[in-house]
């Protein structure tokens, strides 16, 4: 069940993606239609526009010219082309935090950053509600002092979640907030601390050392900490995405990606190109403003999203009935 909710809501998620993708590669798939240089040369054009980005795209061709093995026809080409994203997505990351927490034990202490607007106070107040679901008591920091909007924010998703929050007030300094909210947490048996921090703009290179700090003040007070840090990225940013996270890498040590927004724009394959050019795993994707649509972050799923194709794993049993 957790798969096929993952598919149906990546599914959805990637609606606008796959209809421009289908509309490019219409002419390249269509049945019955040859496979020669023209299509090809389209299909590269059709993963560009997508914002899969020109390096990834050639070689994602290069990789279903390999694959393919004589003439080829449109159907043995969509396959191939499935084959080969789902080989470039296919990494063995490290266990995200929740499930570390639940079999290791322990505070975890997780960094949410992202620049202003990404979705990274809302993807916060998600992660929360979801690890209080799984039995994992969380506690929020509310280390984001620069808007009082955030805090506020913040404190209503805490609710939602039966969260404890950490605040201090509009102008504090963002360490502070981290050294009491860790206190608070290993006091209370916590396992999971979430940092909302404040959306750094990546030329602002004051932000990016009170960052630095944040993380400094968090590993005196818990060993190891953060063990996650997650940046999130809004997918409608496009290739914008990857300078952005290429200059929180060097401000932090940058663990995973939440990729938001991925609902409201035609160029959802900026995944691939986060995963492949950076070598970040995807943990999680943000699909709606519900709680529940934020998801786990599955190959399978995101392939047949972006290209249509229903995965064997969400196929219907044998004599179920579909809607």
């Amino acid at each position: 069940m957790a798969f096929l909710d993952t598919f149906s809501k990546l599914f959805s998620g990637l609606e606008r993606t796959r209809r421009g993708i289908a509309e490019r590669l219409g002419e390249a798939l269509r049945p019955g239609r040859p496979i020669d240089e023209s299509a090809f040369e389209e299909l590269e054009e059709a993963l560009i526009e997508s914002d899969v980005g020109p390096g990834l795209a050639a070689q994602v061709v290069q990789g279903v010219r390999r694959r393919a093995r004589g003439p080829a026809g449109s159907e043995e080409l969509a396959g191939l082309v499935r084959e080969e994203l789902k080989a470039l997505l296919r990494r063995d990351p490290a266990a995200p935090p929740a499930a570390a927490a639940a079999t290791g034990g322990g505070l975890r202490v997780i960094l949410i950053v992202g620049v202003n607007g990404g979705g990274k106070t809302t993807t916060a107040g998600k992660l929360a509600a979801r690890y209080q679901a799984e039995g994992l008591p969380v506690v929020l920091a509310a280390a984001d002092t620069f808007r009082a909007a955030a805090i506020e924010q913040l404190e209503i998703w805490a609710q939602r979640a039966g969260a404890l929050l950490i605040r201090h007030g509009e102008g504090a300094d963002p360490s502070a907030v981290v050294f009491d909210a860790a206190r608070a947490a290993l006091r209370r048996g916590a396992r999971i601390l979430l940092v909302d921090t404040a959306g750094r703009l990546h030329t602002r290179s004051n932000l990016m050392q009170e960052l630095e700090k944040i993380t400094r003040v968090a590993g005196r007070e818990v060993p190891g900490a953060p063990h996650e840090v997650l940046l999130v990225l809004d997918a409608t940013t496009g290739q914008n995405g990857l300078s952005q996270a290429r200059e929180f890498l060097r401000a932090a040590k940058v663990t995973g990606v939440v990729l938001t927004k991925l609902d409201g724009t035609a160029r959802g394959g900026i995944a691939l190109a986060i995963a492949q050019e950076l070598g970040l795993p995807l943990r999680y994707v943000g699909v709606g403003e519900k709680l529940e649509d934020l998801v786990d972050f599955d190959p399978d799923a995101y392939v047949a999203g972006l290209l249509g194709q229903q995965p064997v794993s969400a196929a219907p049993a044998k004599g179920e009935a579909t809607a």
